[in-house]
Order: structure tokens, then sequence, then C-alpha cells
């Protein structure tokens, strides 16, 4: 079906025409590579000493050669250099109606400048000449239509194929006879026809290009240029809900070609549309699977995921938790569903309560680093664990992420090895223990004592007076005196651990 694409109208075609007896006076190996095989979209004629403001790109010129009456050698020169520089395809001279031949300076003028110069005979008119190009252009023109009706049946059979979608990438790559390549909602490469012919560096550099157009939720179409490969990239889905990006490394393709890609694409959207809902409901299996191993047996859910997802990561594993918005990221689903069947057994994901819940093998937390890299969120992770303590590691995931200030992953280790206290640091607990100090503040506001500072260095000094006394340059019983005020200020027994210990963590948490 590709084949009833036939080659555009040329002037090497027009020339190869019996019937007109056309003659192309200059050798070709003097013509620029490939001039008599560029398109000709028209054919026209003119005695004008300059025709340029009334003809366009990739016309044939003919004339009779009426303004080269007294032309000088600069003139042919300058003439010719005008209709180069229009876009003109070639130039037909007719002899025997002016002058006799074609002149000599007009044919050196066309040698040194490239311009393809051919002679109509007399007995050949310019009219005969001009419907021979409209006839061709016609004839392309229907060929071209008739070839994209095909192409379009061609693909429109393919999508019934039982892997429609790759399928009609398929054969829209044999249509074009170029690359084709779907892009997921993360830019990752999915399919690709023909496989493996862009250069790595290429790939990467488009895939980099997709990832940006997709990551504006924007619908955009348009064309790329990456190293010295073109690419037409349109964006597949809605606005504010794309599924992907279809790619096709072809440059210019003309209306009957895009109007089959258009086809395609409104294929690979609605395949993609109808995917969603199949999607949604593997994801809600997922979810399920998450909440049963958060009751810390997993039986069920390793045999709910056998056959369906593979085997769950062998333990030890390590879990991680995404922020909350990420469990609704397209991409981010797409990409961890590429990635879990890639490798089965190395990654399990589902939505957990607060984000996404992921889980890998602790010696293998390659996913992680990936998914907090490629969408540059956090990602908390666990200490390494058994199945059997799945809750905890979810709650050290979500502690780790929370206690995390910039993207990456985010270990509860060094979470932990923060304190205690760094865990307790929320607005809510500076609150409650800057209210269990204030009247101390009040009190040294007041009657410009210092208590607050006495009772921080004796706590800090293991409740001993003699070391508190030393740390603040005092006596001791003058230390002793400001902690009973204290006491009485405060209406606590500091003879108790406990009132101690809550006193140390307030003021360590005001600090």
């Amino acid at each position: 079906m590709a084949d009833l694409a036939p080659t555009p109208p040329s002037l090497r075609a027009l020339l190869g025409r019996r019937d007109l007896h056309l003659r192309l006076v200059a050798d070709e190996h003097d013509l620029a590579p490939g001039i008599l095989d560029g398109p000709v979209r028209w054919v026209h004629s003119s005695d004008l000493a300059d025709p340029t403001p009334f003809l366009s790109e990739g016309l044939v010129l003919l004339t009779t050669g009426t303004q080269f009456a007294d032309a000088t050698p600069a003139d042919y020169d300058a003439y010719v250099g005008r209709l180069l520089a229009r876009g003109v395809q070639g130039l037909g001279f007719g002899t025997e109606v002016v002058r006799e031949g074609i002149p000599p300076l007009l044919v050196t003028a066309c040698r040194d400048g490239g311009m393809p110069l051919f002679e109509v005979p007399y007995r050949t008119p310019f009219i005969a000449v001009a419907r021979a190009g409209a006839e061709a252009i016609a004839a392309d023109a229907y060929a071209r239509r008739s070839w994209s009706l095909a192409a379009q049946r061609a693909v429109s059979l393919a999508a019934l194929r039982p892997d429609g979608l790759s399928a009609t990438l398929a054969e829209l790559s044999r249509q074009l006879h170029c690359w084709v390549g779907l892009y997921d909602a993360a830019g990752a490469l999915r399919t690709e026809h023909p496989a493996g012919t862009l250069a790595a560096a290429t790939a990467d550099a488009l895939s980099a290009e997709v990832t940006t157009m997709l990551r504006r939720g924007t619908r955009a179409a348009g064309s790329l240029r990456v190293g010295d490969t073109a690419v037409s990239v349109q964006t597949l889905g809605r606005g504010g809900h794309l599924r992907g990006a279809l790619a096709i490394s072809a440059d210019d393709l003309d209306h009957e070609a895009r109007s089959v890609v258009t086809a395609v694409v409104a294929m690979a959207a609605l395949a993609l549309e109808q995917q969603d809902g199949l999607g949604r409901a593997i994801g809600t299996f997922r979810a399920g699977l998450v909440h049963s191993l958060a009751t810390d047996d997993p039986t069920l859910a390793r045999r709910a995921a056998r056959d369906l997802f593979g085997p769950l990561p062998a333990a030890p594993v390590v879990v991680g938790l995404t922020p909350p918005h990420a469990a609704r990221s397209t991409a981010l689903i797409e990409w961890a569903e590429m990635r879990a069947q890639e490798g089965r057994g190395e990654l399990f994901f589902g939505r957990g309560d607060d984000g996404l819940v992921l889980v890998v093998p602790a010696a293998e937390r390659s996913p992680l680093d990936e998914i907090a890299a490629r969408f540059e969120i956090v990602v908390g992770c666990s200490s390494p664990t058994g199945y059997d303590a799945f809750s905890r590691a979810v709650t050290q995931a979500r502690t780790a992420r929370d206690r995390a200030d910039a993207p990456g992953v985010a270990d509860f280790a060094d979470a932990a090895r923060a304190g205690l206290l760094v865990a307790l640091g929320s607005e809510a607990a500076r609150t409650v223990a800057a209210d269990a100090l204030r009247p101390l503040h009040r009190h040294d506001e007041t009657h410009a004592s210092s208590l607050v500072g006495t009772l921080d260095a004796w706590l800090a000094n293991d409740c001993s007076h003699e070391a508190a006394a030393q740390a603040l340059g005092i006596h001791r019983h003058t230390v002793r005196a400001r902690i009973a005020q204290a006491q009485r200020v405060l209406g606590r027994d500091l003879s108790s651990f406990a009132a101690r210990a809550e006193l140390w963590t307030a003021l360590r948490l005001v600090e």
C-alpha cells in the first residue's frame, strides 16, 4: 500500500515526455545534485526582465527571450540569479519564436549558476508544456489522495488486531517509510517501529524533549530537530490529562501524509483512553493488596498478586512512600507499571492512605532513586524489614518523608539518628512547650530574674546545684533558691523525674 505513493512531478519527468521534444541544454553533471528530481508545482511563462514578483517557489519558467534584446552579460547573470533566489526549478527557452537558438550568454549564466536550462522547439507550444505539467500535478494529487485513503484503511485494519495499538504504529511506519515512536505519560518510549533504528544520543535527546512537552500538561504538536533528525511530535489525550505522545522522524509531511498521521493520533488517543478504565481497576486492586500487606500478614497479597503482577519482592524489603499528590500522577503510575513489568519481583507498588507505597528488595533500591529523580519528589524509605512488620515500615517511610526538606530518597535511619525530639518537633509540640514555660518567662520579664536560664543549666547538668552554679558563674545557694522559686511559679515538684523530663523536653523544643 505504501507503493501507491508516487514520486511528485519533477523536471526530469517533464523532460522525459517524448511528445514534447524538450532538450536539456546543460550537462546534468554541471547541475546541483537532485535538482532535476525536485517537485515541480507549476509551469509558467513570462518574458519580463524580472518575473520573480509573480512567481512562487518550485515553478518551471518558460520564455521566448524578448527581454534579452539589448542585454549585457551582466544582465544574463542577474536574470538567472533572480530566478535561482526565487526557487525556480528550471528555465525553458522557446527557440525560433523571437530568435534562432538559445543565447550563448544565457547558456553560460545558467551553467555557472547551476540552473537547468532546456530548449522548447518551435513545434511545441508553451501551452502544451504547461498542460503536461498540470496533468502530472493533477495525477500526482489524485494518486496521493488514493494513497492516503488506502493508508488510512490499512492502519484501521491494523487496529483490529489483538495488539491493535502496536500494529497500528507499525503500519504507520511502513506507510510513511520512517521511524515511529509512542511515549507514555512519563515520557518513556513504550513502542517503536522499526525498533532500534534511532541513535542512542538522538533517542535520549528526543525523550527529554517529549518529557518537557508532557510536563506542561497542555495539548501540543510541533516539529523538533534533534541533531540531524527532524521529528514531528503530537501529544495524546486531553489537556491536563495527557496520555503520552506520538513521534515521527519525517520532515515536511504533505497534507495527505498528515491526514494519515491524524487518523493514527485519534486511534492511539482512543486506545489509551480505553486503557484508563482497566488502569483504574488495576490501581484499585493494587491498593487493596497494599492494605492487605498493612495487616502484617502477606499470605493473601502473595497469592492474589502472583498471577497478575508476579511474585512480591523477596524479603528483606524496604518500603518507600511518595507524597500524596504523586499517587494521583498518571505519569508516575505508568512509569512504575512499566518498571514493574520489566523486572518482575523487583518492584511492587500501590496507593496507600497518603501516598504511593513502593516495595523493593532491600539490596536493590534503584527504583526508589529513579522515581525520586525522574519526578523530582521526596520518597521516604524505611529500614529493611520483613512483611510481618510491613505496617511499621510504612510508618517509618512516612516519618522519613515528612522530615525531608528536599527531593530525593529520605532514609528513616537518618531521621532516627537525628533523635526523638526531631520527630516531635511539630508546630503543635512547640506550642505546647512554649505554654508550659510561659509562667517562668512571665516571671523573668516582670521581676528581672533568670529562672528559665537557671532551670535550663540545672537540668543540663543532671540537676546538680554545684555543677549548674559553676556553669552559670554564681553561688550554689543562688541556684538552689532559683530552682525553689521556679517550682513555686510552675506549681510543680521538680524532684520528680517526669517533671524534670517534661521541662527539659519543652526547653529543647522551644530552642
